[in-house]
């Protein structure tokens, strides 16, 4: 029997123990991985091993996808009416949100959040997403066309079947949540990989899913690296459809694999390097704290992060002394995210502790002014220190390329033409923030940007019924809202001849 890994969590926070099952979760049951293998997953804020999960490969993979099929052939798919996927899924939310300290802890745990922030927005987020697509689930329909008065036509939608889905890192249970809740209320069946860095909450999960009564092989969690596990999802020829989160670069693998399998449908939300523009007229109090959330929100690792902030020359100086101090007081207040009063948290990895470093560390090289931070904090973990850069110029690495970090740069501009072409400078298109009293220079500049999310005088405030995702290279189609539910069905058109003749 696989191996389970059980933690007595005694914070200021939260006390209590939680018990994850460490194996492979295929057709409702816990196994392990048909070859062996085993992955060590980190706490960030201490750099050290937490537990070993089971590392599966694509032997695993094609166990996951033969429990999907029948599971979608013989109990779910068009076998199951979207009533019972509804309240299937409401049990699942229910569950979650009986569990939701635990749950919270172990996202902490796993991934460095900040622990009130994660109960709220991560582990609560995900528990609103489940529910609005349970809404959902019964109301999936089509329509009747009028074509001539001998024929009846009208359209069906209806799953892909067996879909793939990989999650990022950055939000193990926003991002699951984000995917397996509009597969299932559309009735598709899933073969799942949770990030090998943060995979706990994902696997605590496939009990849940168990307790709220999924058929066997509804929800299949197969843990693994991407040049394996993620490889054999997106090659699989019995995968219709695959959902994927992550970089451009991976993503264009992804797509590459389904032009070499079968042409499965593919859904990506990819890299950013969204802007952030303040004029002169907004309110500059909520400019400096909505773009302080911006770009230092979960440690700057959001792919909507406002990593670039422009900023009208008559405000630039007072807003960046009143932004100063924002970052001063992240910076004092960073540290064990389970520490009640901390704001500010780990990077993920070392892996993406090094990756922020070496972008800090270009920046300085490029001739970038760091006005504050650029450093470690503290000597244990992945801390790196809430960073502004100022004196930047176009070409500079950390102004093209996305850090996935607490680090921005600040550019001063004069007009609002000035800073649209500057804003859609970029081989991205995720989102952009922009800040103004003036609503038709807002919508204006809005409707100007290359992006596919837009907030007016705030930021990073995803809501479920809003659709999300990218323009250029920033993404393929759209997650959240009734827009998720096209990614996940394809439309039949049904022709009926009335009076028989031909």
């Amino acid at each position: 029997m696989p191996g389970t890994f059980t933690h007595t969590f005694d914070t200021p926070s939260y006390k209590g123990t939680a018990t994850v099952n460490t194996g492979l979760f295929i057709n409702g049951q816990w196994v392990d991985p048909v070859e062996g293998g085993t992955i060590d997953v980190y706490n960030p804020a201490t750099g050290d091993v937490i537990t070993a999960i089971s590392g599966g490969t694509a032997k695993d993979v094609d166990l996951a996808v033969d429990a999907a099929k029948k599971a979608y052939k013989t109990s779910w798919g068009l076998k199951c009416p979207g009533a019972v996927r509804g309240k299937l899924l409401n049990k699942l939310a229910d569950l979650l949100e009986k569990n939701i300290d635990e749950f919270t802890a172990l996202e902490v745990l796993d991934a460095g959040k900040v622990y009130d922030k994660a109960k709220l927005q991560d582990i609560g987020g995900a528990i609103t997403v489940i529910r609005y697509y349970a809404g959902w689930a019964d109301k999936i329909q089509g329509k009747t066309i009028e074509t001539n008065d001998t024929k009846l036509a009208y359209t069906r939608h209806e799953p892909y079947g067996v879909v793939g889905q990989i999650i990022p890192w950055n939000f193990p249970m926003g991002m699951l949540s984000w995917k397996i809740a509009p597969a299932l209320a559309t009735g598709n069946t899933i073969v799942l990989k949770p990030s090998e860095i943060t995979p706990l909450t994902a696997l605590r999960l496939g009990d849940l899913i168990n307790e709220a009564g999924f058929p066997p092989g509804v929800v299949n969690i197969v843990n693994g690296y991407g040049h394996t596990v993620g490889d054999a999802i997106t090659h699989h020829p019995l995968i219709e459809k695959v959902a994927f989160t992550g970089s451009t670069l991976t993503g264009r693998k992804v797509l590459k694999a389904s032009a070499e399998s079968n042409l499965k449908a593919v859904t990506l939300e990819l890299g950013g390097k969204s802007p952030t523009i303040i004029f002169d007229d907004a309110d500059i109090e909520q400019a400096v704290k909505w773009a302080a959330h911006g770009i230092f929100f979960n440690m700057g690792q959001a792919c909507t992060a406002g990593s670039r902030i422009f900023i009208q020359e008559g405000i630039y100086d007072t807003f960046l002394a009143k932004f100063t101090e924002v970052a001063k007081y992240l910076g004092a207040t960073t540290g064990d995210p389970f520490t009640i009063g901390t704001q500010h948290g780990p990077q993920v990895s070392q892996t993406q502790f090094d990756r922020v470093m070496g972008y800090i560390n270009s920046g300085k090289e490029e001739g970038a002014t760091v006005h504050i931070g650029g450093a470690r904090h503290g000597d244990k973990g992945y801390f790196i220190q809430p960073t502004i850069f100022t004196d930047v110029k176009p070409e500079m690495k950390i102004v093209q390329e996305e850090i996935f970090g607490p680090v921005c740069a600040l550019i001063k501009f004069k007009t609002e033409e000035e800073v649209i072409e500057a804003a859609n400078d970029t081989i991205y298109g995720l989102a952009c923030h922009i800040f103004s009293q003036n609503l038709s220079r807002a919508l204006r500049v809005t409707h100007s940007l290359e992006a596919g999310s837009a907030w007016v005088n705030c930021s990073q405030v995803a809501e479920a019924s809003v659709p999300f995702g990218g323009y250029k290279q920033s993404g393929i189609g759209r997650e959240l809202g009734e827009y998720a539910l096209d990614t996940y069905t394809q439309v039949k058109g049904v022709h009926i001849n009335i009076d028989h003749q031909l």
